[in-house]
C-alpha cells in the first residue's frame, strides 16, 4: 500500500497498527486526514480480516501536535467577497474534515488509541472518535483551540460530554487550553488506563488488549460497537428498539455455537471464526457522513 503519512502493519493475527508519521510533529493537513480516513475506512479490505486497530504516532515523543495552520489557512481561504458565500465554503471543508477524523467510529473493528507524549488540539478529537483510549503516563494533552481563538469544532466537542465523567472539568480544560496529564486524564474519563512509561510500553499494552478483543466473535464485536455507537446518540427505549432489529440478524451467526463451545472448553480450545466480508463498510454508512475524498 502506497501511503505517505500513515504505517500499517499486522503485528498479530487479525490485529492491524496503523501509526501516523508525518515528522515532525504529525501536524495534520489536507493530504494527511484525507489519507487517515480513507485507510480506516477500508482497512478490513485493503488489509486482511481485521478484527482490532490500534492507532499510535510512530515519532518517539509527540502523539500529535494538531492542525497544520498553515495549512489549514491555505486550504480555507475563499476568493469570494460575500460573507455568505465564504461561510459555505468554510462549512463544507469543515464537515469533510470532521467526517475523515470521525473514520475510527465508521471502522466496524474497534479502533484503540495508543496515545504518549504531546497530544494536543486535533489530537484530542482523534481520540474521542475511537472506541479506546490508553495513555503513556508521559502524555500531555490540551483541548488547544480557544488559544488560537476558535471553539474545537472537528469532534471534541460533539464526543467528549459522552467520554468525559467530570463535566465540569471538562469545560475547564475546554476554556483555557491549559495542558494536562494523563493521571488527569483519566480522571476525567478521556481514558481508561495509564501506563508507565512512553510510547513503547503504551503500544504494548494496547496491541495485547486488541490480541484480546481480535479472539472473540467479530460479529459480536462489530454489533457491540454500532449498539454503542446508537446508545450515545438515542434514548434507551430508540435503542432498545434497533438491538432488538439489529440482533434478529445477528443471533443466527454460527460464532455462537463456536463461542459457547469453545467457553465449555475452559481454554483448552481456541475458537475459529469466519472473516467479515470485505465490504462490510456498507455496514458503516448509516454511523457517519462518508467524506467525499
Amino acid at each position: 500500500m502506497n501511503l505517505t503519512y500513515l504505517t500499517v502493519t499486522k503485528p498479530k493475527p487479525f490485529v492491524a497498527h496503523v501509526q501516523m508519521a508525518r515528522a515532525p510533529v504529525n501536524a495534520f493537513n489536507v493530504e494527511f486526514w484525507k489519507e487517515y480516513a480513507v485507510v480506516l475506512d477500508n482497512i478490513h479490505e485493503w488489509f486482511g480480516d481485521v478484527r482490532a486497530v490500534v492507532l499510535s504516532s510512530a515519532l518517539p515523543k509527540i502523539f500529535s501536535a494538531g492542525i497544520d495552520f498553515e495549512d489549514l489557512l491555505n486550504h480555507t481561504d475563499s476568493s469570494s467577497n460575500d460573507p455568505a458565500r465564504t461561510a459555505l465554503t468554510l462549512r463544507e471543508h469543515i464537515l469533510t474534515f470532521q467526517a475523515a477524523i470521525s473514520a475510527p467510529e465508521r471502522c466496524p473493528a474497534p479502533v484503540i488509541a495508543a496515545i504518549h507524549g504531546i497530544a494536543y488540539g486535533l489530537a484530542v478529537d482523534i481520540i474521542t472518535a475511537c472506541d479506546i483510549r490508553y495513555a503513556a503516563s508521559d502524555t500531555r494533552f490540551s483541548i488547544k483551540e480557544v488559544d488560537v481563538g476558535l471553539a474545537p469544532d472537528i469532534g471534541t466537542l460533539a464526543r467528549l460530554p459522552h467520554a468525559a465523567s467530570n463535566a465540569s472539568l471538562a469545560a475547564e480544560l475546554t476554556y483555557t487550553a491549559r495542558p494536562f496529564s494523563a493521571e488527569e486524564a483519566l480522571k476525567l474519563g478521556l481514558v481508561s488506563r495509564v501506563v508507565e512509561g512512553g510510547r513503547d510500553k503504551v503500544v504494548k499494552e494496547a496491541l495485547e488488549l486488541a490480541e484480546e478483543v481480535a479472539r472473540k466473535s467479530p460479529v459480536a464485536v462489530m454489533s457491540a460497537k454500532r449498539l454503542l455507537i446508537h446508545a450515545r446518540d438515542h434514548s434507551v427505549a430508540e435503542n432498545l428498539d434497533y438491538t432488538a432489529t439489529w440482533n434478529a440478524a445477528m443471533l443466527q451467526t454460527a460464532d455462537i455455537p463456536e463461542s459457547v463451545r469453545v467457553t465449555k472448553a475452559k481454554g483448552h480450545e481456541q475458537a475459529h471464526f469466519q472473516p467479515l466480508p470485505q465490504k462490510v463498510a456498507s455496514l458503516r454508512s448509516k454511523l457517519d457522513v462518508k467524506p467525499r475524498l
